[in-house]
């Protein structure tokens, strides 16, 4: 095997971890830590957030050294973007892990979840439209075999959540409020990249449309096989869409392929995903398991 080297992700919903050698990867993991909980409203980072963060990136800071990795990117997104305090948490990150964070821009974001989405893919298959929904932000990527347009817009599953989601299970013009803030965010994308309307293929990247795939499945656990790759049509989608919102959390927490931490902000992410198959015209989504960590990786070899 090829030198390793690791990539983590610090995002607003989760924090993830890569150790590969861009063709293999030896370790790869997610804990919800849920770092932007509450930053839409109050601009700041919470103590209890960061320490969550914290006693994740001990945990890979030890896999990181099981496996001899002396090279790691460490990137932080929109919720550190958004933090007055993010100094707080990259002083944090850099003492645990023993690297800096950077601070990706959203147009940096989208380059790195397009190469690390399409890595796999042909580019005569193209053009791609790459959406990579997170907690705080959604980044749309288009391009063939180069990424040649990318932007990051503010929605995500759990700004979307809290900002217009109060009740549960939701109020249909709470759903109406995120289809419709969705809905504006697409056309204001389009009018300024309207090449990305061309796009032969969507391809979805993050949380929720993995979970929306796995839900789909039925898949009691994980399975990263079964998902990578899978073909969501528009119709299951919608029929999954229409049985979470509809569902108090108590009760679909019971939905296989619906991990219990997710459950509380899967409907704005599944806001986010329906709409923009409605906007876009597309029949079905291209899973991808592969991301912004894989970028991460590749950049480094």
């Amino acid at each position: 095997m090829s030198e390793l080297v690791g990539a983590i992700d610090c995002g607003t919903n989760s924090t993830r971890l890569l150790i590969g050698d861009g063709n293999q990867q030896v370790d790869r993991r997610m804990q919800i830590t849920r770092l932007g909980e509450g930053v839409d409203a109050t601009g700041r980072l919470t103590d209890a957030a960061i320490e969550r963060v914290r006693v994740v990136l001990d945990e890979y800071a030890g896999a990181l050294a099981e496996h001899g990795v002396s090279r790691i990117r460490m990137t932080a997104t929109s919720a550190a973007r958004d933090a007055a305090n993010r100094e707080d948490f990259f002083a944090m990150a850099r003492q645990t892990v023993g690297v800096a964070p950077e601070l990706l821009s959203g147009r940096e974001e989208a380059e790195l979840s397009f190469a690390g989405a399409i890595g796999e893919l042909d580019p005569a298959d193209g053009p791609y439209l790459v959406v990579d929904i997170g907690g705080g932000s959604t980044e749309f990527s288009f391009g063939s075999g180069t990424c040649e347009a990318g932007v990051s817009v503010d929605m995500g599953c759990v700004r979307m959540t809290e900002k217009y989601i109060e009740h549960d299970p939701p109020r249909p013009e709470e759903l109406v409020a995120c289809l419709s803030v969705t809905e504006a965010h697409i056309d204001e994308v389009v009018h300024q990249f309207p090449a990305m309307a061309s796009a032969r293929q969507f391809v979805g990247l993050a949380g929720t449309v993995s979970t929306a795939a796995a839900v789909e499945l039925g898949l009691a656990t994980y399975d990263r096989a079964a998902v990578h790759h899978f073909r969501l049509t528009k119709a299951a989608a919608e029929d999954v869409f229409r049985t979470l919102v509809t569902e108090a959390r108590a009760d679909r927490i019971h939905n296989p392929g619906l991990e219990e931490g997710r459950a509380d902000v899967i409907v704005g992410g599944l806001c986010v995903l329906v709409q923009i198959m409605r906007s876009f015209g597309f029949e079905d989504c291209l899973v991808s398991e592969a991301d912004i960590l894989d970028g991460l990786v590749a950049s480094q070899l």
